[in-house]
């Protein structure tokens, strides 16, 4: 056929005439030979020209010739920048999302997290989310303070820091705030004896007071002790005179301006109590937050010679097997104070169930009344999460997560309910178990002994120093060692298991092991201390990200 088209086309070309034409006539030929010899000269012109001069016939908008119209050419100017537009605003937003920082999302109640390619680690979190943020909290060398003198100062305020360390801790941070807020001068929080801890520390029994107030003297005037001139020191702990009690819990900034302010004014000198949680999050300026965070991870430093012993503890743990080893720190939340204070029920004796109602009813009788309703009550708050771990359910939730029978595990807890027979389910499965009494002798512990904080501060440090850190109820504690490992970076895991589908499991009799262990480690995959957005009423202690961390 090709043949036969291309001799056509010679012949047409020799034909001088028409009546030629008729007489050689075939009918593989054209009727019409002119249009014939146009097609196919066109053709060829076509094949031999390059691509770009084509241009304008593909796209004849942009063509000089007068056959465009101009409604045409504005409709496809539009189209174009369109594209354009389109193609611009998605290549942002790929290098938007190459150069966002790693953050966790809410998504209700899950925790959305971004992907990452490693893969999973039992002993750190995952590089990526390592190093989107950085520390931004500490105070900035070199500034000018534009603190007035002490004697110009709105007046003197004065706290008790109330409860165990912990509590004290943020307490002594919200008064700082509280501090800056007022413009008044900060005498050195008393560290109130606490009931339940039988404990007389004072502030520079645990924390170093010069690093304190030093770092701290471009920010708020801090002073040792009750001014000189103000004779009658028993009044200010004592008289409610002098004693601002209507603080309500997580008051905003304003409220201090408003009603607390003016009385520091007036009398020069006011003590404030109670003064637990009387400060709130997403209520204050965001630089009286990135304040509270200096207080917490720089100002509050604990004394040299307990920083010294948790470091000694921390690499007994790291030595225990003759070579390096990393270890695991359980914050176990089981004494029987917390036990009868949950309301939760537990596997027990009917003996142990009875003292444990008659504890309770001594303890807090408006709660218990008369028990009839503790029951129902009680499987409430283990479908939702609010009952304390026992020792046996921590062991199988840790085995499901991966860890080996050989992990070194370092103890914080007070004396555990139901003793020894309570944690041989813990002890069977994690031979490995320590308490800072059996990492140190006698001799090392008695200096420490005079104060019961100071014992809790050693727990605090190598808890804050491990490998990974697991949490078994909710508290100051844990939310403080959480929040510092975030601070530090996220690279530490803290893991928080999730109780409430915890609960779920353990009460299934028909999921088997295989189940279980899918679900622990879906579920722990985004609960172990990884960068996560603030959201309002979120507790600074457990998140700092927002207020206290900056983009790396």
């Amino acid at each position: 056929m090709a043949e036969l088209r291309h001799s056509s086309s010679i012949g047409t070309r020799a034909t001088p005439s028409p009546l030629k034409r008729d007489e050689d006539s075939s009918p593989f030929l054209p009727d019409n030979p002119t249009d014939h010899y146009d097609r196919h000269s066109s053709r060829d012109r076509d094949r031999d020209r390059p691509f770009w001069s084509n241009f304008h016939s593909i796209c004849p908008y942009f063509s000089d010739e007068p056959r465009v119209s101009p409604n045409n050419y504005k409709i496809s100017l539009f189209w174009i920048l369109l594209v354009i537009l389109v193609g611009f605003i998605s290549i942002s937003a790929i290098l938007n999302g190459l150069n966002s920082p790693y953050l966790c999302r809410k998504d209700g109640i899950v925790l959305r997290c971004p992907r990452v390619k490693e893969p999973p680690s039992l002993w750190g979190n995952p590089f990526s989310a390592t190093t989107s943020w950085k520390p931004c909290a500490e105070r900035r060398n070199g500034g000018i303070s534009d603190l007035p003198p002490e004697n110009e100062t709105s007046g003197y305020i004065f706290i008790h820091a109330e409860g165990g360390l912990n509590q004290q801790r943020i307490a002594i941070c919200n008064a700082v705030a509280v501090a800056k807020i007022m413009n008044a001068t900060l005498i050195l929080p008393l560290l109130k004896q606490d009931q339940i801890w039988k404990d007389q520390t004072k502030f520079e029994d645990i924390f170093d007071v010069d690093h304190f107030i030093d770092y701290l003297k471009d920010d708020v005037r801090i002073v040792r002790d009750i001014p000189e001139w103000f004779t009658d020191k028993s009044e200010l702990l004592t008289s409610i005179r002098r004693t601002v009690k209507n603080i309500p819990k997580y008051a905003p900034a304003q409220f201090y301006i408003d009603n607390v302010l003016p009385r520091i004014k007036e009398k020069k000198i006011m003590a404030l109590k109670p003064f637990v949680d009387r400060l709130g999050y997403d209520n204050v300026p965001p630089e009286i937050n990135r304040l509270r965070c200096r207080v917490n991870y720089h100002a509050l430093k604990f004394l040299p010679e307990i920083e010294q012993m948790a470091d000694q503890l921390a690499s007994r743990m790291r030595n225990r097997t003759g070579s390096s080893n990393p270890y695991m720190a359980l914050h176990l939340r089981f004494e029987k104070g917390m036990v009868g204070l949950s309301f939760c029920d537990f596997v027990g004796t009917r003996e142990e169930k009875a003292q444990m109602a008659e504890y309770r009813k001594k303890e807090w009788p408006r709660r218990y009344k008369n028990g009839s309703h503790l029951w129902q009550l009680a499987l409430q708050k283990r479908k939702e999460g609010r009952c304390p771990l026992e020792p046996g359910e921590v062991a199988v939730i840790l085995r499901a997560m991966g860890y080996p029978k050989e992990t070194q595990i370092y103890v914080a807890s007070g004396k555990v309910y139901g003793g020894q027979n309570r944690m041989a389910p813990l002890r069977n499965m994690f031979p490995n178990l320590v308490t800072k009494e059996e990492l140190a002798t006698k001799e090392e512990l008695d200096g420490f002994r005079k104060h019961v904080t100071s014992l809790a501060a050693l727990d605090f440090l190598v808890c804050l120093k491990s490998d990974v850190f697991v949490m078994t109820h909710g508290g100051n504690f844990a939310k403080l060692i959480i929040g510092a490992r975030r601070y530090m970076g996220h690279q530490l895991k803290s893991i928080k298991p999730d109780k409430g589908l915890m609960s779920k499991s353990f009460g299934d009799p028909y999921m088997g092991w295989a189940t279980f262990v899918e679900d622990v480690v879906v579920t722990h995959q985004t609960r172990t201390g990884l960068p996560e957005e603030t959201f309002p009423n979120y507790d600074l202690w457990e998140n700092p990200l927002t207020p206290c961390m900056c983009r790396a």
